[in-house]
């Protein structure tokens, strides 16, 4: 069993415990659930931003703690102010180190658009990520079927939740991309070693349907990269550890965006 393996079949205990604790009809009624949420197309394609998915992560499977000292609310916010495009917010405990508050405590300050980076397996994740605050949620193709991904898109969008799907190759997006997503996000890394290659993003680009937003993600580490990758037309760079790995991520986010925009 792989790690993938492991997290999906750790989430499937996670989700039949949510439901027999949290009732659907009890998310709806949080405060989250009834807000408008931020369209992400709109703060993507924004040029006063920078198109960065800038993301608060802990852990990770492959390189242990990145950063377990940093607060989730100065970086976010930091990113924020930085001109972050979206922010992103790992929620997954076990594997990552993230929590559901994380997301909360997020949305409360910031007005930006917030990812919920987490393995959506099943419909009642949904429904809980609009009752933490998320505008957008991830859909692996790795880990979830072709009906599937089309059943959870229905749902995420009948709630006002825009939809990246995740794909780690060419098989992962032909059998995957279906109407209704907003974005594809091209996951640079090897899910099988967790190796990383940007070329994967290079190598998928025009594989990639021009009606949905392209975005890179992992492996991207300097700014020469994304000027790359917009000019064969990705629209989007979630970047985390990068940022993570550092004492001030928002500070270094800052760093980063200033050598982007410099001629």
């Amino acid at each position: 069993m792989n790690i993938l393996d492991k997290i999906i079949t750790r989430k499937r205990e996670e989700v039949m415990l949510a439901k027999s604790q949290v009732s659907v009809k009890e998310l709806a009624a949080a405060v989250n659930f009834n807000r408008e949420t931020y369209c992400f197309k709109d703060f993507l394609l924004d040029k006063k931003c920078t198109g960065i998915i800038a993301e608060f992560k802990r852990r990770s499977p492959s390189k242990g703690i990145i950063n377990d000292t940093s607060t989730v609310e100065d970086v976010t916010t930091a990113y924020s102010a930085a001109g972050a495009s979206a922010i992103s917010v790992l929620t997954d405990y076990d594997f990552f180190g993230g929590h559901a508050d994380d997301l909360i405590k997020a949305r409360a300050v910031n007005s930006i658009p917030i990812l919920r980076k987490d393995f959506i397996i099943d419909e009642y994740q949904l429904f809980e990520s609009k009752a933490l605050g998320a505008d957008i949620v991830l859909l692996i193709a790795a880990v979830l079927s072709p009906v599937k991904i089309v059943k959870l898109t229905e749902t995420a969008k009948s709630l006002g939740l825009n939809v990246l799907l995740e794909v780690h190759n060419l098989t992962e997006l032909q059998r995957s991309i279906c109407l209704g997503i907003d974005a594809v996000g091209v996951n640079n890394r090897n899910l099988d070693d967790f190796s990383v290659n940007i070329q994967t993003s290079f190598d998928l680009v025009d594989q990639i349907p021009n009606e949905f937003m392209k975005i890179s993600e992992s492996a991207i580490s300097n700014t020469d990269t994304i000027k790359k990758l917009k000019a064969v037309g990705y629209n989007g760079f979630l970047i985390g550890e990068n940022f993570m790995k550092t004492t001030d991520p928002g500070a270094a986010m800052g760093h980063f965006v200033s050598e982007l925009i410099s001629v």
